[in-house]
C-alpha cells in the first residue's frame, strides 16, 4: 500500500479537479449510428443532455427533430457514404472520441425459407456497418491515442432466436468484433464494449397482441419491457472516465433474461 497524499492549499497541486476531487468535465465529439429513432436516439438524447457535441447518422428521410443534436445522413452499408459522414462530423464537431455503433435492420424468418440476400443484407447492416464505422473512427483515435466504442447488440445474439439466425449472427459477430478490437487498440487507450439489450419496450412490442406479450414477459425474470433510457444509461457509463478500465465486455442490459451469457 502506497501512503497517503498529503494534504495541501497549493493551487497547482488541484489545477484541473473540481471540489470532490474529480477531474472536470470533458465534452466530447460523440457520433451514434442510427440514432434518429429507438435506444439510438435516448443514447444520443442522454450524451447531449451531459454536455457532449453528438451527432447522429439517419437514412434520409428520419432526421431526428432535436437541437442538440447534428444530424448526418449516412448508408451504413456505403463505404464512401461512412467516410463522407465521418468527415461532415469531423468539420463540425472535431474527430469522433465516442463511437456508438447501433444502426441495424431485421428480417426475420425461418432459416429454410429465409433468404440468402435476407441473410447477408442482415449481416451487412448490422455487422459489416460496425466494421466499417470502427476502422474509420479508429485511423483518428490511434492518433488522439484515445477513444470509446460501444457496439450495441443484443441478448439475441448471445442466446439465439428461432426465426432469426440472420440477426442473431450478426450481433453474436459484434462480440468477436469489438473483443479483437480491444486487443488490437488498447495499447492506445482506447476502449471497446459491447451492450446487448433484451426485449425494450417500442413502438412495435407495444402493438403485439396481449397474449404474445404475456409470453414475451413470462421469459424475464423482472417481469416487464426495458426502457430505451436504460440502455441509454450503460452506455453513458461505458462512454465515460469512470469505464476507462473496462474493455471488451458484454453488458446485458436485458432483466435477466440471459442470466449473463
Amino acid at each position: 500500500m502506497t501512503a497517503d497524499a498529503p494534504v495541501t492549499d497549493d493551487p497547482a497541486d488541484t489545477a484541473g479537479q473540481t471540489a470532490g476531487g474529480r477531474p472536470p468535465f470533458v465534452s466530447r465529439s460523440v457520433l451514434v449510428t442510427g440514432g434518429n429513432r429507438g435506444i439510438g436516439l435516448a443514447v444520443a438524447r442522454r450524451l447531449a443532455a451531459d454536455g457532449h457535441k453528438v451527432a447522429v447518422t439517419h437514412r434520409g428521410s428520419g432526421a431526428p427533430d432535436d437541437e442538440d443534436l447534428f444530424p448526418v445522413q449516412c448508408d451504413v452499408t456505403d463505404s464512401a457514404a461512412v467516410d463522407a459522414a465521418f468527415t461532415e462530423v469531423e468539420e463540425h464537431q472535431g474527430p469522433v472520441e465516442v463511437l456508438v455503433s447501433n444502426a441495424g435492420i431485421t428480417r426475420d424468418g425461418l432459416l429454410m425459407r429465409m433468404k440468402e440476400e435476407d441473410f447477408v443484407d442482415v449481416l451487412d447492416a448490422n455487422l459489416t456497418a460496425a466494421y466499417r464505422v470502427s476502422k474509420r473512427a479508429a485511423a483518428k483515435m490511434v492518433r488522439a491515442r484515445s477513444g470509446r466504442m460501444i457496439f450495441v447488440s443484443s441478448v439475441v445474439g448471445l442466446l439465439g432466436s428461432a426465426g432469426q439466425a440472420n440477426y442473431a449472427a450478426s450481433k453474436a459477430g459484434l462480440v468477436g468484433l469489438a473483443r479483437s478490437i480491444a486487443r488490437e487498440l488498447g495499447s492506445r487507450n482506447i476502449t471497446a464494449n459491447v451492450v446487448a439489450p433484451g426485449f425494450v419496450a417500442t413502438d412495435m412490442t407495444a402493438e403485439l397482441p396481449e397474449k404474445r406479450q404475456q409470453e414475451i414477459l413470462g421469459q424475464v425474470p423482472l417481469g416487464r419491457y426495458a426502457d430505451a433510457d436504460e440502455i441509454a444509461g450503460v452506455v453513458r457509463f461505458l462512454a465515460s472516465d469512470a469505464a476507462g478500465y473496462i474493455t471488451g465486455a458484454v453488458v446485458p442490459v436485458d432483466g435477466g433474461l440471459g442470466m449473463g451469457h
